[in-house]
């Protein structure tokens, strides 16, 4: 485990952007898992205005780690922040996007999904392996979209599973724990004094600390780092 803690948000930002130009300069072909949230909207801010130009696009395909079941207009979807904070400012061929179709029927959409991971990913051991999975953690301790009350989603044998908020009900498609944990990278990006709790019983593995679903996060043959503010990181 990496831990690599900034002062503040906007230097965890310009610390992962820094990283991933670098991840891209030495690979042929870079396959990304995105995520959503705020910490990830101010790193799509920092990419597309810093190294618009430094990064060759055209060799990044994007993924989506979890997304929300609603349609890629609405104010909810991952996409759509994606879109406007990253891809509409950056040259990346149309064909390198490939998204969770949040306006379909979830359960299809599941299946659709893990058939894409398995069709254009490379394995490990006959799992769809991503150079890159960048990760947030809810306050709850959860990643990608694999709650505490849904924990048993991260041993589940398919590549993506639906899942259901725990106070909304809304239905999200998440990838499960064996494709995050076959990635060669995974990065957390974790900001925000209301993370430090559950940051400090993960990282120093603490109490209870394996209900939680992000906890769960060991890549088998690869590295994990967590990019942390001070306030994220200050149980540590």
């Amino acid at each position: 485990m990496d831990l690599r803690i900034k002062d503040t948000k906007q230097q965890v930002a310009e610390e992962f952007s820094y990283f991933f130009k670098e991840l891209c300069a030495d690979k042929k072909e870079v396959n990304v898992a995105l995520s959503g949230g705020s910490t990830p909207k101010i790193v799509f801010d920092q990419l597309a205005s810093e190294y618009n130009s430094q990064i060759d696009w055209s060799k990044v395909h994007f993924y989506w780690g979890d997304e929300r079941c609603v349609a890629p207009t609405d104010e909810e979807s991952n996409y759509k922040m994606t879109v406007t904070h990253l891809l509409s400012k950056i040259n990346i061929p149309e064909a390198n996007i490939h998204r969770i179709l949040g306006e379909a029927d979830p359960e299809e959409e599941a299946k659709r999904y893990t058939n894409v991971l398995r069709d254009n990913l490379p394995s490990l051991n006959g799992i769809p392996r991503f150079d890159l999975v960048i990760l947030g953690m809810g306050d709850d301790g959860h990643t990608a979209s694999i709650f505490p009350h849904q924990i048993e989603l991260w041993e589940m044998p398919e590549s993506c599973r639906v899942a259901t908020h725990p106070e909304s009900g809304q239905k999200r498609i998440t990838i499960t724990g064996k494709v995050i944990n076959a990635a060669e990278t995974v990065a957390f990006l974790v900001t925000g004094a209301s993370k430090k709790e559950k940051v400090s019983l993960i990282v120093n593995e603490l109490e209870d600390y394996k209900k939680f679903p992000a906890s769960l996060v060991a890549p088998k043959e690869g590295e994990l780092i967590w990019f942390l503010d001070r306030d994220a990181a200050a149980g540590l």
